[in-house]
């Protein structure tokens, strides 16, 4: 497992790297555009090490205060620093190795937590318009109790997923006048911008696939999911409630609420009308070319009065 970590830590990608300078919060952009110079797009400002200028920074002022000496009063490279780093900063937390009986066991610290009501939702990256979807970045919605300790963790240990930063923000719900000037908790949520080690394409929306992809991907989806049954069952299951307990209601079709089907319906009654007044006109223009007269005949209803 050392051997593994030290693997991630001193190779991560050129584009992994890109994608951590693109996520850096715009303070510190702006703070190293005035001191270093701004950075093209798709490129990284970290050093060959792997350093950003912050870590080199932090590095530069440890070896000036002595404590970057090993025994044998060597110096740590940046090389070595940033091993260390990355090591310390990719670990599981709550789990500590420790000798037993010759061994080396792996220890849980802490309180064990069984089943735990935490929710993890992965959620599709904020691409602006014009650029391309970035493969090294996953966004999560977590819970606002959720740090960026726990989500590295678990990301870790239950899905074995290699990190290089994480950057959250928090989402506050607005204030509802028609609820008492409140806030709605379920809209308030916490969200994790992850920097991936390892590319994940997240799956294409349907509305940005072709025709014919489009359709294979939806009746896959339909036949194992049934999305549309289900959604027809539904509504069937909504009028029986509403319309159910009348006598003579009778539901002739599964869809008969959908717009397209009252469209439907419109367009077959106008269809029948315009055909009946085009045969009337086609029946008076043949009395006509005969020289017969034409009668139009009113049923007149008597009315109450009379």
């Amino acid at each position: 497992m050392q051997a593994f970590r030290r693997l991630y830590s001193t190779n991560l990608p050129h584009p992994a790297l890109a994608a951590r300078t693109a996520s850096t919060p715009l303070a510190v952009r702006l703070r190293r555009r005035k001191r270093l110079g701004g950075t093209a797009p798709g490129e990284t400002d970290a050093r060959p090490s792997g350093l950003t200028p912050s870590e080199y920074t932090r590095y530069q002022r440890l070896l000036a205060t002595g404590k970057l000496i090993k025994r044998n009063d060597d110096v740590v490279t940046e090389l070595e620093f940033f091993e260390r780093l990355y090591e310390r900063r990719s670990r599981i937390r709550g789990l500590k190795t420790i000798h037993r009986d010759g061994k080396d066991v792996v220890k849980v610290l802490g309180q064990p937590i069984y089943l735990p009501n935490v929710i993890i939702r992965l959620v599709r990256n904020q691409t602006p318009p014009g650029q391309p979807y970035n493969p090294y970045e996953a966004t999560f919605r977590v819970p606002r109790s959720v740090t960026k300790t726990d989500i590295r963790s678990y990301l870790m240990a239950v899905y074995g997923v290699q990190t290089t930063y994480i950057r959250t923000d928090n989402y506050i719900s607005a204030i509802y006048p028609r609820i008492g000037h409140k806030r709605k908790a379920f809209k308030t949520y916490k969200r994790a911008v992850v920097g991936l080690v390892d590319p994940f394409y997240y799956p294409h929306r349907l509305e940005d696939m072709v025709e014919e992809k489009r359709q294979e991907r939806e009746k896959w989806i339909e036949e194992n999911y049934q999305i549309q049954q289900h959604r027809a069952i539904q509504k069937y299951e909504l009028l029986r409630m509403t319309k159910g307990g009348s006598k003579g209601w009778n539901f002739k079709e599964p869809l008969a609420t959908k717009r397209s089907h009252i469209l439907r319906l419109v367009a077959e009654r106008r269809g029948k009308r315009e055909a009946l007044v085009s045969g009337i006109v086609q029946q008076w223009q043949g009395q006509r070319e005969r020289g017969e007269q034409i009668s139009l005949q009113l049923d007149k209803k008597p009315s109450d009065s009379q």
